[in-house]
């Protein structure tokens, strides 16, 4: 019991031979000034540099989307006139046959630009999926025609794929309107 005594009075011996609290060498004013001081000079360029850059960015970028907005041949992304209207008179018109609605359908089709300027991602997905089913049809037509298939299925596919196209003409018909309204 008496090593815990003294060893708690060396302890406190020890502590009280610790020097004391030094003062600081400067005050929260100094400080201040000092702090301001490294910080003004090594900014101020800098900023001044990359804020001109990128002002010199956003006028480049507005200046090259003006430029191809203004620029820009609204004959590839619109129906002709005369297009339009053999289009309307053949979906109107009850005797034109389907064989004719689908090739005036395709003609249209092939006019357009294969990627539309502005996307939207439903009715890309929609363009799409029609696509791939087109294609899924006139790979069963080929298969059907070299295995020398039954009229009847070969029949069935056609009006399938003249079903296709009509949709697939509707939908880009109707991207189309949208882009022009735009």
């Amino acid at each position: 019991m008496h090593t815990d005594l003294e060893r708690m009075q060396r302890i406190a011996q020890r502590l009280l031979a610790l020097p004391g609290e030094e003062p600081p060498p400067y005050d929260w004013d100094e400080f201040k000034r000092r702090t301001d001081q490294q910080i003004e000079p090594r900014t101020t360029g800098v900023n001044e540099r990359y804020a001109a850059i990128a002002a010199a960015l956003v006028v480049l970028i507005a200046g090259a989307a003006v430029w191809s907005r203004l620029t820009r041949s609204d004959a590839s992304s619109h129906m002709h006139e005369s297009q339009l209207a053999h289009v309307r008179a053949a979906t109107v018109e009850g005797d034109v046959n389907s064989d004719t609605r689908v090739e005036v359908g395709e003609r249209w089709l092939a006019s357009l630009p294969k990627e539309p300027v502005v996307v939207r991602v439903g009715t890309r997905a929609a363009v799409g999926d029609l696509e791939d089913r087109i294609a899924q049809v006139d790979d069963l037509l080929t298969d059907e025609t070299v295995d020398g298939a039954r009229p009847a299925r070969l029949h069935l596919l056609e009006q399938e794929r003249a079903r296709l196209v009509n949709s697939l003409v509707q939908v880009r018909y109707a991207e189309t309107l949208a882009a022009a309204s735009r």
